[in-house]
């Protein structure tokens, strides 16, 4: 390698023809991983498969991941990914580890922003814990005085938002300074809101593909097809990710309220009368409805509240059953044991069942006597 041989991700002397390193992007059953510390001839990423033993224990590669690489040809420039580090945050969707920040973008016109669709991108991304910009692009096709209306709107909800254009140019420079600082931060948005063209504006070298708004749905065409980091400034790295309309909302109706920053204060303030309180206007609630996104969150509220409604009264798959709102793996009655009273049926000379009658029997006992599931 080269002066300064690159250390394992547990920080021990690394092994021959080994090197540690990030994972910038997944394509297909490989992993491109950029080297902390250049190799041989200079080479600074590598080309990588998984071990299988990494596969047998569940672990999974994503995106920003800090891996070990063993069994390097620096010549051909491969390598096998043989251990992951511990991650300090993990997005689902896009699947992105230690993410310092998301960035929701969004398109100001064409497609219209949409205040629901917004307000779904924004819980989503506040349910990860990380810090979370907000980046409305097209601000060259909309006129001042509505460009401040939106501002001021959105200020209202608890967020500063970007106001750019990667066509003009208009507040890109400030962004990329903004985004440049160390970390990782993850683009996520609707397909044709300009991710990509705004990762081009922060990134000039990159040149990625873009694509046109459908004319008729006003919906955009997928450009980005998977995953990938690309450095911006000292430190910076932008993960640029396919785009979905219709992000998930977060499964826990308790928890909901609290990914609107608009009223934080006042759940930090004191506690509601009830500690079940889904703060829908009941008295003795502190969050009250004297807020601007209220009717946004009576509606997601009722949505999760459906998804967990259905969950519970969905029939269990074959071999699992379900045990307050989840699904839990049934055992195989042959791996029963029979109670002491089972037992002494079988041993007894009255007892004409086998032993595996008599455990699948109890089992069925079992279960009938439990009843359903407790919601």
């Amino acid at each position: 390698m080269g002066a300064e041989a690159p250390q394992t991700v547990d920080g021990s002397p690394p092994a021959s023809a080994s090197a540690c390193g990030l994972v910038v992007a997944l394509e297909a059953n490989f992993c491109r991983v950029a080297l902390e510390s250049p190799g041989p001839g200079g080479v600074k990423q590598l080309l990588c498969v998984r071990r299988t033993r990494l596969g047998k224990t569940g672990q999974q590669i994503c995106v920003g991941d800090r891996v070990q690489v063993e069994g390097v040809d620096w010549t051909s420039r491969r390598g096998a990914v043989a251990a992951v580090a511990p991650r300090t945050s993990l997005l689902a969707r896009p699947a992105v580890a230690n993410c310092n920040r998301v960035v929701v973008v969004m398109a100001l016109v064409q497609p219209d922003l949409d205040p629901i669709q917004l307000t779904r991108f924004l819980l989503t991304a506040e349910a990860t814990g990380v810090q979370v910009d907000l980046v409305l692009t097209k601000a060259d096709l909309l006129a001042p005085e509505l460009l401040e209306e939106w501002r001021q709107r959105l200020g209202a909800w608890g967020y500063e938002p970007w106001l750019v254009s990667a066509q003009t140019g208009a507040g890109i420079e400030a962004l990329c300074q903004h985004l440049a600082e160390p970390g990782i931060a993850v683009l996520c948005g609707p397909s044709g809101v300009g991710k990509s063209s705004l990762l081009n504006a922060l990134v000039p070298d990159l040149a990625l593909r873009v694509g046109a708004v459908s004319g008729r749905l006003q919906r955009g065409r997928h450009t980005t097809r998977h995953v990938e980091l690309f450095a911006i400034g000292g430190g910076g790295l932008l993960a640029d990710t396919p785009g979905f309309n219709r992000p998930d909302l977060p499964p826990d109706p308790g928890a909901l309220v609290g990914l609107f920053p608009e009223v934080r204060g006042r759940l930090g303030a004191g506690g509601c009368r009830f500690t079940n309180c889904l703060h829908q206007g009941d008295p003795g609630c502190v969050v009250g409805s004297d807020w601007p996104r209220y009717p946004h969150y009576l509606q997601c509220l009722q949505q999760v509240l459906a998804q967990e409604a259905a969950a519970q009264s969905r029939p269990a798959e074959p071999g699992l059953k379900q045990r307050g709102g989840r699904s839990e793996p049934r055992l195989d009655p042959r791996l029963r044991q029979l109670s002491r009273k089972r037992q002494r049926q079988a041993d007894g000379p009255q007892g004409e069942d086998s032993a595996a009658d008599l455990v699948a029997e109890e089992a069925e006992d079992r279960d009938l006597d439990r009843g359903p599931a407790a919601p």
